[in-house]
């Protein structure tokens, strides 16, 4: 299933933490956040200043959760974009 956002909208797939500390303590998923760093899948027609593979830096409850065939994936407004990681 192909997705195309519409208006300034982006198709975010997270990017994973590590699961362990630095001195290898290990951390369950229920007491991790979710992270705020993704890559960039899908863009809208009307964005010209990301591109799809970008690491991007988003908002922290900016977005909107979709489930799409292979996966979780975030539909963000270009205004919940903070930056792009380079």
């Amino acid at each position: 299933m192909n997705f195309q956002p519409l208006g300034k909208r982006v198709l975010v797939k997270r990017v994973e933490e590590t699961k362990t500390t630095a001195s290898g303590i290990i951390i369950p998923d229920n007491a991790k956040e979710k992270p705020l760093i993704g890559e960039v899948v899908a863009v809208s027609k009307e964005v010209s200043d990301i591109v799809s593979g970008d690491k991007i830096v988003f908002a922290k409850y900016g977005g909107t959760e979709v489930k799409l065939n292979d996966g979780e994936y975030l539909v963000l407004n270009l205004d919940d974009v903070l930056g792009i990681l380079k």
